[in-house]
């Protein structure tokens, strides 16, 4: 009998395609940033299509008493975009808080109407995950970074 269920478990386990396992190595720098914008443009995503989205982070509160709790409080998120005058949406891509430029002196996506703007976000992160933005992020992160060098 028991001859029988380890003949019938090694027949589905040889139907099986085995590998050796070599984890994904993306805690490189790009990557990271990488990671990062796209969780920013997927922030700015929902707040295009759900006005009232508001992100919760979760805190340690001491009461009078000394007990300690957990609330949720909400996290403010800035627009990435606005109306300019003659109404029509001017769409900043921004990396830590500092707008991405495209080309030079060019920094915003202009639009024609509010409801584009989840759209353009999705195809920005198409492009972030594709590793297009890479450069410019790259740049944005050695924008405010001072160089010092070794004296010998």
């Amino acid at each position: 009998m028991l001859l029988a269920n380890e003949e019938a478990v090694m027949t589905v386990l040889d139907t099986l395609n085995f590998v050796a396992f070599n984890p994904l190595h993306n805690n490189n720098s790009i990557a990271v940033r990488r990671r990062k914008l796209i969780a920013k443009i997927d922030e700015q995503i929902q707040l295009a299509e759900n006005k009232d989205y508001t992100p919760m982070q979760h805190k340690w509160v001491t009461d009078e008493h000394g007990n300690q709790r957990k609330v949720e409080v909400s996290i403010r998120v800035k627009r990435w975009w606005t109306a300019s005058v003659d109404g029509k949406i001017n769409l900043v891509v921004r990396y830590e808080s500092k707008p991405l430029e495209f080309a030079k002196g060019k920094n915003a996506i202009e639009l024609a109407i509010e409801a584009e703007v989840a759209d353009v976000l999705a195809k920005v992160r198409e492009a972030a995950e594709l590793a297009e933005l890479d450069a410019l992020i790259e740049k944005q992160a050695q924008f405010g970074r001072r160089v010092t060098q070794k004296n010998k």
